[in-house]
């Protein structure tokens, strides 16, 4: 098998640790006594150290990419574990609720500081191993891995917690990526050459990267703020049960996974469409998908919203990546994706309080500011195209 395709696997696995918790993390919350905002504050610690510490992984892969990847994959794994111990003690009644908040947060921002390390050194070795020419189909791939983890993850968490309770995919996940350790330290190579060209150091204010980041900041917003209340909004747009509701979300997010796994994985290789055609196509199909999914009352159509969604960010996130990664030289390219990460998880960061926060005041408001910012964005695009001379 070729590197690309060994970074496939490690990187899907890692995702499908991650996306095992996105239909039963709500109901947990509400189970343990937190409120929505509580919930939505879990996942912006965890993005928070990603966001500081994305840039400095990135230029520390320089020297290595695979003992950055083992890191990142391995602090995944302890965090998680101490999250799923923090909530089994409350569960049980051996943690005050005041003191319950504080440690399930302390392990979200364990986790978020050493997995920060996965993303920007999955891009740059994607640079190393493909040609300029070959690097919006790599980038692709790196999408469709995500994809195909949201496909089996949310499924396999609401069968889990089915089965065994909401806490079953928490340790579930951690056991997995301990595995997924185990398999790149013995197959995945080592991608980066010693003795290459000195590592650059890169402005996040360079003005060949500025705007890419801002749009990727944008999407990665509006995406989280979906992923953060689409289980509060299935649950109560269709009035389910907390089991219920991990079951639906599950389903449904395995189509949206299944619709992107298909774009980039197949679409996007297939056609070898350039970064301008992926955005210009993507932003409006998402915008779309948004408004959907506000005027959805049944779960056909919350489905249908999610798929629209999903298919216009698997078409737009890796014209982002692309574009990053072809604006920037050779010796650049950990500290651009470095910087791609950490605008990505600044979305991921603001998403959840904004999307929590926006949920109590009126449940379409999320889905209305991600329509919002996407269409923004594409109105402002060709400009940004012709600057950048892509």
């Amino acid at each position: 098998m070729s590197a690309l395709g060994l970074l496939f696997l490690t990187l899907f696995n890692s995702v499908l640790g991650l996306s095992i918790l996105f239909p039963i993390l709500g109901p947990l919350g509400r189970e343990l006594g937190l409120t929505e905002v509580q919930v939505g504050l879990l996942s912006t610690g965890y993005a928070l150290m990603q966001f500081l510490l994305s840039p400095y992984w990135g230029r520390r892969s320089e020297g290595g990419r695979k003992p950055v990847l083992l890191l990142g994959i391995l602090g995944f794994a302890g965090s998680f574990l101490l999250f799923g111990l923090f909530a089994l003690l409350g569960q049980g009644g051996h943690l005050p609720p005041e003191a319950l908040f504080p440690l399930l947060f302390l392990a979200r921002v364990v986790g978020g500081a050493f997995s920060s390390a996965t993303l920007p050194t999955a891009q740059a070795y994607v640079a190393d191993v493909t040609g300029r020419e070959n690097r919006t189909a790599g980038m692709a791939l790196l999408g469709a891995a995500f994809g195909l983890a949201v496909i089996l993850g949310p499924a396999l968490g609401a069968g889990l917690a089915a089965l065994f309770g909401l806490l079953a995919p928490v340790f579930f996940s951690a056991g997995f990526a301990l595995l997924n350790a185990l398999f790149a330290a013995l197959f995945l190579p080592e991608s980066r050459t010693r003795g290459g060209p000195v590592p650059g150091r890169l402005s996040p204010w360079d003005a060949r990267v500025f705007p890419l980041l801002l749009l990727g900041l944008s999407l990665n917003l509006a995406g989280v703020a979906l992923e953060q209340t689409v289980a509060f909004y299935f649950q109560d747009r269709l009035s389910l049960s907390g089991v219920e509701t991990a079951r639906a979300v599950g389903l449904a997010l395995a189509v949206y996974g299944l619709v992107a796994v298909f774009v980039q994985g197949f679409l996007v290789r297939k056609l070898a469409w350039p970064p301008r055609t992926l955005l210009l196509l993507g932003l409006p199909m998402a915008v779309l998908g948004f408004l959907v999914l506000v005027l959805a009352r049944e779960f056909w159509a919350l489905v249908l919203g999610l798929a629209l969604q999903g298919a216009g960010a698997a078409l737009a996130g890796p014209g982002v990546t692309a574009a990053l990664s072809l604006a920037v030289r050779e010796n650049e390219q950990g500290s651009v994706a470095g910087l791609n990460s950490s605008a990505q998880a600044l979305g991921r960061m603001l998403g959840p309080v904004v999307g929590t926060g926006l949920y109590r005041l009126q449940p379409e408001a999320p889905f209305l500011l991600g329509a919002g910012l996407l269409l923004l964005s594409w109105a402002l695009l060709p400009a940004l195209l012709r600057r950048m001379r892509l």
